[in-house]
């Protein structure tokens, strides 16, 4: 039993996409632009790239091409940081809102179909379950890194 867990747990995120992605394919945005627009959202705005790339789990290389097609779709900006003008902050335009408010209420609806059959107490039995196996793995992960392997 534990040793399906983890393929369970890495199989997730994928089928949790691809269910967005269905969705959100009438909107015309591809995986990369919903999330990086939902993430920016959540994040706040204003934070710089370096940060919104950190935040999705991607390389800044890949987050500047799908910034730069989201600032040609009018849905963000992208502004010099007033202490380092290399930096750039990302900002959400006002075209951007009405098409996040669809993404979350696509996500939201998404998501009570996928925790269908779970109580409240069963999802949050659930959530601190995930953080104890998060912990141990950042635990794991910085242990690791101490002791290197050769």
């Amino acid at each position: 039993m534990a040793s399906t867990i983890g393929f369970r747990i890495a199989r997730l995120p994928h089928l949790w996409r691809s269910i967005l992605d269905r969705r959100l394919a009438p909107l015309g945005l591809t995986q990369t632009r919903w999330v990086t627009l939902y993430h920016l959202w959540r994040l706040g705005e204003g934070h710089p790239q370096c940060d919104l790339a950190r935040a999705i789990g991607v390389e800044a290389p890949s987050l500047v091409r799908t910034l730069g097609q989201l600032e040609e779709q009018g849905l963000v900006e992208r502004r010099a940081c007033d202490n380092d003008r290399r930096s750039k902050r990302i900002y959400l335009t006002p075209a951007a809102m009405p098409l996040l408010e669809k993404i979350d209420s696509v996500a939201q609806q998404a998501r009570k179909e996928m925790f269908a059959g779970l109580s409240e107490e069963n999802l949050e039995q659930l959530n601190d379950w995930l953080a104890v196996i998060e912990a141990n793995g950042l635990a794991i992960q910085a242990r690791d890194q101490d002791n290197p392997v050769s």
